[in-house]
């Protein structure tokens, strides 16, 4: 397996068996982490590290801008609206000064946290 700088997938994958472990068997989030796990397996076996690092490198990367659809000062209010009908997948908004994205999961919409670029280049005092 090619090493990338910064990215060691054997790292990752043992980091992750104490957040597996921590939690109840057959629960969504051990569910959640095994994916990840195995993702990360995935990965590493088919001899893709090298493209997933450029992949994370430009997932990462807080020279970008993102337009934000609406923003909101509460959740509730937030809820509201996404309750109203009209947001559509993918829509970014910003709810009490947080970056979020509408995702359509099983029929219904939901907002999934997705920092903007201020909230990633925030200094994390």
């Amino acid at each position: 397996m090619a090493k990338t700088p910064g990215l060691d997938l054997d790292d990752m994958l043992l980091a992750l068996n104490p957040f597996i472990d921590g939690q109840s068997e057959g629960s969504k989030e051990r569910s959640a982490l095994e994916l990840a796990q195995a993702a990360l397996l995935y990965i590493r076996d088919r001899g893709q590290e090298a493209d997933f690092a450029a992949y994370y490198a430009r997932f990462s990367d807080t020279a970008f801008t993102v337009e934000v659809s609406h923003e909101f000062a509460t959740r509730e209010a937030a809820d509201q609206w996404l309750s109203s009908g009209v947001a559509r997948d993918s829509e970014r908004v910003k709810i009490a000064g947080k970056g979020f994205m509408v995702v359509e999961a099983q029929g219904r919409r939901l907002f999934m946290v997705a920092p903007l670029p201020e909230e990633l280049k925030a200094d994390p005092k």
